[in-house]
């Protein structure tokens, strides 16, 4: 049995998976490059707000933050659609009283650590880069604040170090490795939609708002200050790209012309646009994830894009699912970790093809009365036959099955909402008969 257990990272997962480990009685070591977030010092990183749903609110659960979480979280019950002219159309994401929450990421990174922190088998060191790792002893080698290289040793080592971890770059240079590292030519900017003079907010705190525009997209979450955190997804070379758009000018004009719903109420858009970051969007794919006492957990194993809002909840997952190869296998760590890695990876790579699908159809088609329509027909279906017809959507968001799972089923889905509409059947919904053995049919 592992006595002690280095992650290298202090992030979301990481800061789960501690605990996790700590209840289950091992000595914890958390190196984090970072400064510590609950300083107050903490400068930079992604503020975009996450998307919380029932995988993450599952993982919190486990360690009594669920209910905290959620009280500083804002739900969001569906999806507003903002055309050009600035009319809105609303889809629910599920059924009644199913939403998703907008938290803050450095708040629930915070309430993570301040909880690790609460176990005295757990050491946090925060301002440590990992710059190096010996798979076959377990070593991890850092650098810290003061420029002085730290040599960890331990029983196991989990890396939960994010897209360009350290830890999975010393795998990378083992024979039969699997990477592969793709960007999209899409940047992403974070703009802001303040409250109100009243602090009141001005769009529907209740919804995930979207700005479809075909080649590009904006999105809007709202926080509880009132204030909504905006990111505007546009190619990096087109016409137009976010590297083209450089003066006060050009800005504006690109805003009055697209958003012109919203421009009004985003007063510092010229500075948000000039100083803030351009991130880029990557999907990562590795395999295997674990190498003798070292594994690999969320994005440091499967990097998302944005477009599922499961990244996060993705990550959390990963630590349920090592958590119960510990329960199942006790301290044989072989057989943990090759379980553990034998059941996400399939399910990793699923939600990376559901987000880049999703990406696509939230810039492409999310606004158009085609989509609407078949939409409307899923959520009949969802409401009135859910024991038969579940929709993808539900699967990932409101559900804990795999995402391998969903993948299959919401090409199914398609081929049977596609089928009603081409052959006009929206008039039969209500025909219990006829629907149910529709589904069975086509479920077959």
């Amino acid at each position: 049995m592992a006595e002690k257990i280095t992650l290298v990272g202090g992030g979301l997962a990481g800061s789960l998976m501690s605990i996790y480990l700590a209840k289950r009685g091992y000595e914890v070591s958390i190196y984090e490059r970072r400064d510590d977030m609950r300083s107050g010092k903490y400068q930079g990183g992604r503020s975009i707000n996450l998307a919380l749903s029932t995988r993450g609110i599952r993982g919190l659960e486990r360690v009594g933050l669920d209910k905290e979480v959620l009280e500083i979280g804002i739900p969001m019950t569906g999806r507003m659609m903002h055309d050009i002219a600035g009319n809105l159309k609303y889809q629910p994401y599920g059924k009644e009283g199913q939403a998703i929450y907008s938290v803050s990421r450095s708040a629930l990174n915070i309430k993570l650590l301040k909880l690790a922190n609460q176990y005295p088998s757990i050491q946090m060191f925060f301002n440590y880069t990992c710059i190096g790792a010996n798979l076959k002893t377990c070593e991890t080698t850092y650098l810290n604040a003061d420029g002085l290289k730290v040599i960890d040793k331990a029983d196991l080592v989990l890396g939960t170090d994010g897209a360009f971890s350290a830890l999975r770059d010393s795998m990378q240079r083992l024979p039969r490795f699997n990477f592969s590292q793709t960007y999209e030519n899409y940047g992403y900017k974070e703009l802001e939609i303040p409250a109100d003079s009243n602090g009141n907010f001005r769009l529907d705190k209740n919804c995930l708002h979207i700005w479809p525009r075909k080649s590009f997209l904006m999105i809007a979450l709202p926080n509880p200050g009132g204030n909504f955190t905006c990111t505007l997804f546009m190619p990096f070379d087109a016409s137009p790209g976010i590297e083209q758009l450089k003066t006060p000018a050009e800005i504006n004009a690109f805003f009055k012309e697209n958003f012109p719903d919203v421009l009004d109420a985003m007063p510092s858009i010229v500075d948000d646009f000039q100083n803030n970051p351009t991130g880029m969007l990557t999907t990562i794919r590795c395999y295997p994830w674990v190498s003798g006492n070292n594994a690999l957990m969320g994005d440091s194993a499967h990097a998302l894009v944005p477009f599922y809002g499961q990244g996060m909840n993705c990550s959390f997952e990963d630590c349920i699912v090592l958590d119960n190869c510990i329960e199942d296998f006790g301290g044989n760590w072989e057989v943990v970790l090759d379980s553990y890695q034998k059941l996400r990876k399939p399910n990793a790579d699923a939600i990376a093809d559901l987000a880049l699908q999703n990406f696509e159809e939230m810039r492409d088609w999310v606004g158009s009365d085609a989509f609407l329509q078949k939409k409307k027909i899923e959520h009949s279906l969802s409401e009135n036959y859910s024991k038969l017809f579940t929709s993808q959507y539900e699967r990932v968001t409101f559900s804990s099955r795999d995402y391998s799972e969903a993948l299959k089923f919401g090409a199914k889905n398609d081929k049977i909402l596609q089928h009603i509409i081409d052959n006009k059947l929206e008039g039969r919904l209500n025909d219990r008969d006829f629907i149910e053995a529709l589904l069975l049919d086509m479920l077959a």
